[in-house]
């Protein structure tokens, strides 16, 4: 009896269709060898101050060091400044902290355009999901500017979808994806003049399984792309990605990936703030990310929620080191 072939993402064999053949035809498909890395201490948008020692905590574990062994150059390194000040509702919205989430996000949606202009990968490392609204709003306006299309992948147990209206407790980080749609405060929506900042038909999120009720209504209606827990549990989390990549369209010049490491199950990466049992396992998390970056269409990356408060010797930031070398490229092989 003969052995089946095994097909794996490092070993290509005669008449099997890559990732980079697929991409092939994308205008956005070509080798980047420097990153920018922009740290984002923000705590703001939830309730838990240790995520704000998520950057310091990828420095200790040589994020910067291992991505220059990885082959890349790093352009710059730049530090966002965060207000420490408590802040709670104001009278313009249900949200907490909105002004001063707005100018951290300004702050981020510059950094980020401008190493995208410069031909690095922006890698923003958090912080809470909030920043996300910056990151989206820097990648929007590079393309914008460009008239090309562009798509966001955004992995993460909760759906971060929620509006000042629908949320209980009025934390921006489980809002910047409807704010990245259009939905939601002003002053955030409409961060560099203009609203939405993304496509909703070329948007995925991957590896939700803790979505309160009005989110559930908010993503069937939103038009974007989900994939469940219980869709990679059925399709394998090589399928989900792969239909990802063709959900952001065969078009686009880059993709946006946004990285929230509770995505992960909380046994593997326990420094988080607001764990989920059941979600993706160590293996699967960097399969994800491996065939996006087959695809060579990466051109910006979030890693965020990494709370160090909450984390075992540094295990989770170590993992979140490993997931950006993934995203980059890194082969077994």
């Amino acid at each position: 009896m003969v052995a089946p072939e095994i097909k794996t993402a490092d070993s290509k064999r005669d008449g099997e269709k890559s990732h980079e053949t697929e991409a092939s035809a994308s205008p956005g498909r070509k080798k980047i060898d420097s990153v920018t890395l922009i740290y984002v201490p923000l705590h703001l948008g939830g309730s838990h101050r240790g995520v704000s020692m998520g950057p310091a905590a990828m420095r200790v574990a040589e994020l910067p060091e291992s991505i220059e062994r990885l082959g890349f150059k790093i352009a710059e390194e730049v530090d966002i400044q965060v207000p420490y000040s408590v802040c709670w509702w104001d009278k313009q919205s249900p949200a907490k902290c909105v002004p001063e989430i707005g100018q951290v996000s300004q702050d981020v949606a510059e950094a980020v355009e401008a190493a995208l202009t410069k031909g690095t990968i922006p890698i923003t490392i958090g912080g809470d999901h909030s920043l996300a609204i910056g990151s989206i709003a820097g990648v929007s306006s590079y393309y914008r500017k460009l008239k090309q299309n562009w798509g966001l992948i955004w992995f993460d147990a909760h759906g971060d979808i929620n509006t000042p209206e629908s949320s209980e407790s009025g934390n921006v980080h489980g809002m910047p994806l409807a704010v990245s749609l259009g939905n939601g405060d002003r002053r955030l929506t409409e961060l560099q003049g203009f609203s939405p900042k993304v496509q909703p038909h070329r948007s995925v999120l991957i590896g939700i399984r803790d979505v309160d009720p009005p989110e559930r209504e908010f993503i069937d209606q939103s038009g974007i792309t989900p994939y469940t827990m219980r869709d990679i549990d059925h399709l394998g989390i090589g399928r989900v990605t792969d239909l990802a990549l063709g959900a952001c369209g065969s078009d686009v010049a880059g993709l946006h990936v946004s990285f929230d490491i509770d995505v992960i199950d909380p046994d593997i990466a326990p420094g988080v703030s607001t764990p989920s049992r059941g979600g993706l396992n160590y293996r699967e998390s960097h399969l994800a990310l491996t065939l996006l970056a087959e695809s060579q269409l990466i051109r910006a990356i979030d890693i965020v929620e990494l709370n160090p408060a909450f984390d075992m010797q540094n295990k989770t930031a170590k993992l979140a080191v490993e997931l950006i070398l993934a995203s980059l490229g890194q082969r077994i092989l």
